[in-house]
């Protein structure tokens, strides 16, 4: 697996030192806009440094941008640097509290600029590191100060595409250019009477809320509003399971609604095949980390936590992410918005999927530094599957019907001949 060629440029260890007894009078907050043409404004809060004596975090970053080749070779491109081509800009505001969120933009009133040119030094594949201090901003003799760290490097990456629908069991292939070569492929399980996978991976992880087993009848709310079951397994080449997302806890509706609650999310571990020396005694995983999901108005919210050395109960949160229920989004893990968490900083991982109503074909990017075998990009795949089938677990259940209702469909439903029904859900979404 070869990856592609990403640069990462980030921003950080802001802080701002205003000129003579300025600092001692200001009472209001900084902050500033950080653009970089042909990507979205970031802003950032700049705190203000009023002693020679200060320690600004060398590890959290204000603001990332990713560069793919397109964005490399514009950069690239002759005349595109200096006066006349890219560059980085920073602009420092000040703005009064108001209001209910903060910053009010429109009473926003700038302190300075900075322009930094974005030389071709780092396709030497080396880090660049652009700036690294303080520097005069705004006007007259007496100017504010800014402090800032802006370095470019290497952030290769493999970028994952899923072949066709998660739950068409499809191939997952590797993207380099025009080149789509296949190396996963890709079982989906929605047996909701599967017997439970509590044996293979431990109880702790199983089932932390709802209930565990279908009832006999299949006109209870409770069977009715509730998702369980579903499995999917991530194979190598070879056939050999190297990777899996299990439906560890079910997605049932919560009580008086036909949606899921924040309260009692559903929720996915996620794990890797385990050695063994006994390839006869079946699959045998090891638990990695925990994703859960929950649906709040139009929005599905995901929450990734580790599992280290498999304990439930030291899990860390490493992401948690927002999608819009009707037109999906990007999960990422990027360790800069979780500093605290000792597996480096940066970008780790994202997934683009469809929204709950869509045919979605999962896009897995992978940062190459966290990749040390297949099985490690396997289990960021099982993740992305278990991310695309939240967002369809989360859809709203339908509402039980009355028996008159009931009586009418099942009707309905024998006179229906098999070549004039359409083929069923594969993921049964309401039953």
């Amino acid at each position: 697996m070869d990856p592609k060629i990403f640069v990462r440029l980030s921003v950080g260890q802001l802080g701002l030192k205003l000129p003579g007894a300025n600092a001692r009078k200001a009472v209001r907050s900084f902050h500033c806009e950080i653009r970089l043409r042909g990507f979205p404004i970031q802003t950032a809060h700049v705190p203000l440094i009023d002693s020679s004596e200060f320690n600004l975090d060398p590890h959290t970053n204000a603001a990332v941008f990713s560069l793919d080749e397109s964005d490399i070779k514009a950069l690239s491109a002759p005349g595109c640097f200096g006066a006349h081509g890219s560059y980085l800009e920073v602009a420092v505001y000040v703005g009064r509290h108001g209001g209910h969120c903060g910053i009010v933009t429109c009473m926003k009133r700038l302190v300075g600029v900075i322009k930094m040119d974005i030389g071709p030094e780092w396709r030497d594949g080396k880090p660049v590191m652009l700036h690294h201090g303080w520097v005069g901003i705004g006007k007259g003799e007496a100017k504010p100060e800014l402090h800032m760290r802006v370095k470019m490097e290497a952030d290769p990456r493999y970028i994952f595409e899923f072949d066709d629908e998660v739950t068409l069991n499809p191939q997952v292939v590797q993207l380099h250019g025009r080149i789509r070569q296949p190396i996963f492929s890709c079982k989906f399980i929605g047996d909701r009477r599967a017997s439970s996978q509590s044996d293979q991976l431990g109880g702790p992880y199983w089932s932390s809320s709802g209930s565990g087993e279908d009832k006999e009848s299949e006109t209870t709310t409770t069977t009715m509003m509730m998702r369980k079951g579903w499995k999917v397994v991530i194979h190598d080449l070879s056939g050999s399971a190297v990777a899996a997302a299990f439906m560890a806890t079910p997605f049932v509706a919560a009580s008086g609604r036909d949606t899921v609650a924040r309260s009692n999310p559903g929720a996915w571990l996620i794990a890797r095949a385990a050695a063994t020396s006994a390839p006869a005694a079946g699959e045998s995983w090891q638990p990695w980390a925990r994703l859960e999901a929950w649906r709040d108005q139009d929005t599905v919210c995901l929450r990734l936590r580790l599992l280290p050395d498999g304990e439930d109960d030291a899990c860390t949160l490493v992401a948690e992410t927002p999608l819009r229920s009707d037109r999906g989004g990007e999960f990422a893990i990027d360790m800069d918005s979780h500093g605290e968490v000792g597996v480096g900083g940066g970008f780790v991982m994202s997934c683009r999927v469809e929204g709950e109503a869509r045919s979605s074909r999962p896009v897995v990017q992978l940062a190459a530094r966290h990749v040390a075998c297949m099985e490690d990009a396997a289990m960021f795949v099982a993740l992305a599957a278990a991310v695309d089938l939240s967002v369809k677990a989360c859809r709203p259940f339908r509402r039980k019907t009355t028996a008159a209702a009931a009586v009418a469909a099942a009707r309905k439903k024998k006179k229906k001949t098999a070549a004039a029904s359409s083929s069923p859900d594969p993921l049964d979404l309401d039953t």
